[in-house]
């Protein structure tokens, strides 16, 4: 159960190697954290996050999960919950792809929609009805400010931002009242290894870059304030609308 400040007890992560859910991870161990599962493919990667959180002091536990096996998500994470109330899923997972490859490469790219989009919609909801089951707890997406406006530089990816964010707010509204909630997650561009050595973009320079810390700090002042969307740098939420409204002759020409 949450402690009174609206921090989990309890986290899942789906996406148990991301930078990003690796430091709220931390972060919430911190914060009093003690039972933490890490959702992701078999790997040494998987293996040395689970240990490196036990060294803080939480009890950490991995299952088997791939986005892409949507068959598989109601029996292996559910049961997760069998074990325990879960306070708060994290859904971290996601993969940028390549642009310039991608636009040939139809399989790719439907690789990339399948992963962000797809395997998130699963997984959302099997965890969705399992917080709706326990009567409490709380879904945290981690969406993009790519999926504010389709952008000629990685629009694959930004399409399906789109659908994840459209997504996990429809299911936010449909938790309403039922002692589950979702919280959605708007990063900027996050430096990291994921994105060392892409091409700089205007929303990738300081000070609208941010980091797999600055969002978990995010994430857990959204959580005490129980915000249902929150925007990693704050800043992003008014630049976004501005690009968001402006006529497209005009937006083709921007270099972004």
């Amino acid at each position: 159960m949450k402690d009174v400040s609206g921090l989990p007890q309890s986290l899942l992560v789906l996406g148990g190697t991301s930078e990003i859910g690796l430091a709220t991870a931390r972060r919430m161990i911190v914060r009093g954290t003690r039972t933490i599962w890490l959702a992701d493919r078999p790997s040494p990667a998987l293996a040395a996050a689970a240990d490196s959180l036990r060294r803080l002091g939480a009890e950490v536990r991995t299952v088997p999960f791939d986005a892409l096996d949507t068959e598989s998500h109601e029996e292996r994470l559910g049961k997760v919950f069998t074990e325990g109330a879960i306070d708060m899923v994290l859904l971290a997972f996601g993969i940028l792809g390549d642009q310039a490859r991608d636009e040939s490469d139809p399989v790719a790219a439907a690789r990339v929609a399948q992963t962000n989009y797809t395997g998130a919609v699963s997984a959302g909801l099997v965890c969705a009805v399992a917080l709706q089951a326990q009567g409490h707890g709380s879904l945290v997406v981690l969406s993009s400010v790519a999926g504010e406006r389709a952008r000629r530089a990685d629009f694959i990816y930004g399409s399906s931002m789109a659908g994840l964010d459209a997504f996990a707010q429809g299911l936010g509204d449909a938790l309403h009242g039922t002692g589950a909630r979702v919280m959605v997650v708007r990063p900027g561009f996050v430096r990291s290894k994921t994105t060392a050595g892409l091409p700089a973009a205007p929303l990738a320079a300081a000070p609208l870059a941010t980091t797999p810390e600055a969002v978990a700090s995010a994430i857990e002042l959204g959580l005490r304030r129980r915000s249902e969307t929150v925007w990693v740098p704050g800043a992003l939420r008014m630049v976004t609308a501005t690009v968001r409204h402006m006529p497209r002759p005009l937006y083709r020409r921007l270099p972004v």
